[in-house]
């Protein structure tokens, strides 16, 4: 039989990655030699390796207080998603599916807002870009549905935490496919978990959740 491996990438850098230490090309590839060495998947053949990820903007945006401009492609977490899209590229049996992200203004954070008054004081440092991802998860659904009907792949590997794919995933079981869910952890809910067939903890197969340091304080 024969399997593909679809990677919820916004997904699967909160979970082996952060802001101080982001996933990186090693961590990806020591997580696939994992995951393939299960003992559902090791005698079956892989298809391809599927990647749902928008590359980070690269946009100069101008402040909304105390004026100036932020380069949005200058950040270390941009620096270091631009280093693995570059790195996953060359992968063998390795394909980017790419959405894209867009600056939708402005938000507050939101532990700046108190719960019980009526109004707060917001500084140039409480505010923070509004970058939205689109078009991902659309590649992700349709391309379940593409690998199942033309019958490239009988096992769908979701890397994913996400119940918005809980429609794909009653599709392909329709179709014949069986389904996995690599969950990195992350708490499914129930319909989740009714439509796989399979949760694969990717921890019980000695692969080992990168340790997350916290910042160096100034």
């Amino acid at each position: 039989m024969r399997y593909a491996i679809l990677i919820d990438g916004g997904f699967i850098k909160k979970k082996l990655g952060s802001q101080e230490q982001p996933l990186t090309a090693k961590v990806v590839s020591a997580f696939l030699k994992s995951l393939r060495s299960h003992e559902a998947l090791k005698t079956n053949t892989l298809h391809r390796v599927y990647w749902y990820d928008a590359p980070p903007l690269t946009d100069k945006i101008r402040k909304p207080l105390n004026g100036g401009t932020l380069d949005l492609g200058r950040s270390a977490l941009a620096e270091a998603n631009t280093a693995l899209f570059a790195s996953l590229r060359n992968e063998s049996f390795f394909s980017l599916r790419s959405g894209e992200v867009v600056h939708r203004g402005w938000k507050v954070k939101p532990d700046v807002l108190p719960e019980n008054q009526a109004e707060a004081r917001i500084t140039a440092d409480d505010i923070v870009p509004n970058i939205q991802q689109k078009g991902v998860d659309m590649r992700l659904g349709l391309d379940i549905a593409s690998l199942t009907l033309k019958s490239h792949a009988d096992i769908i590997v979701l890397v994913t935490g996400d119940s918005d794919f809980v429609p794909a995933l009653k599709f392909a079981r329709r179709e014949g496919a069986q389904v996995f869910l690599v969950p990195l952890g992350h708490h499914l809910r129930p319909e989740m978990t009714e439509h796989s067939d399979l949760i694969i903890n990717i921890f019980d197969l000695g692969f080992e959740k990168p340790i997350r340091r916290p910042a160096k304080r100034p």
